[in-house]
């Protein structure tokens, strides 16, 4: 029951028909007997800078959740970024200190790469290719790289934002191979769904699923529905997947953790959430 002692953490994003995280974080709040609630809250673009300052004078607010399309423009607005957010250049969790300050992290690569870790993933030494190169597409390339992988393909519509990607992996880590403005996905082991697309019914998929071989595994981020027709097609070739839940379940350890709220087990959460598509 929400009450005037409720501490609340934002999830801001647009549009927010496709969260997910409030339906796991909010029954496992209820089971463990904590006064805390997350709360979607749908921004566009253009007003996201003064609703995010806005809200962080609210004094029950100890946090809050970032997506798509915000993950990059909160860099901009925090007081410090980890380390992890400055690589990937981006931020998907914003924490207010005691002082005031607000921290930002990015837990979406550590998620995505501790879910294929699971399924048995050789990370180190391979090959892996991402299309769509903002928030979460460059903090999954981020924690790939840091995880030892050989070769690093990035594409995205926005041919310069993989390119500065690119260049900051390249910084960080000198002797990985990248590569920008490929598309196709044969020969790479990973492959990866970091664009909305999946989002609608009538979306194109963003690779051509006869070039992915059947030993490759294919990830997802798109939220939608648990298997999109990317995964489907992926999952006719033969592949092993990654539905896009599965990083959230594996990251909210991380973020139960940044807000000051105990920690988790991925089965445990799996064992309480209500998500419904």
């Amino acid at each position: 029951m929400i009450n005037g002692k409720t501490t609340v953490i934002a999830h801001l994003g647009y549009p927010t028909e496709s969260f997910k995280a409030p339906m796991i974080y909010n029954p496992w709040f209820e089971q463990q007997g904590i006064d805390a609630v997350v709360v979607p809250l749908g921004v566009r673009p253009d007003d996201y800078p003064d609703v995010f300052r806005a809200l962080f004078r609210l004094s029950n607010l100890r946090g809050a959740l970032v997506t798509m399309p915000h993950k990059v423009a909160t860099v901009e607005l925090v007081d410090e970024l980890t380390p992890t957010a400055r690589i990937a250049g981006a931020c998907n969790a914003v924490l207010r200190r005691a002082d005031g300050t607000l921290l930002g992290d990015q837990f979406d690569g550590a998620g995505f790469v501790r879910g294929l870790r699971r399924k048995g993933a050789r990370l180190a030494g391979a090959r892996a290719i991402i299309s769509g190169c903002g928030g979460v597409g460059s903090a999954i390339a981020a924690s790939l790289a840091a995880e030892g992988v050989t070769e690093l393909a990035l594409s995205d519509t926005r041919p310069a934002v993989a390119e500065a990607l690119g260049l900051r992996l390249t910084e960080h880590y000198p002797g990985l191979a990248v590569r920008t403005g490929c598309g196709d996905p044969h020969g790479f082991d990973i492959i990866v769904n970091a664009t909305p697309l999946g989002m609608r019914a009538d979306d194109p998929l963003p690779f051509d699923v006869t070039r992915i071989a059947p030993a490759a595994i294919v990830g997802e981020v798109v939220m939608r529905a648990e298997v999109t027709p990317f995964l489907a097609a992926a999952l006719a070739r033969g592949c092993t997947v990654q539905v896009g839940t599965d990083m959230l379940f594996e990251m909210i350890p991380a973020y139960l953790e940044f807000f000051g709220f105990g920690t988790a087990t991925p089965d445990a959460l799996r064992a309480v959430s209500r998500i419904r598509y």
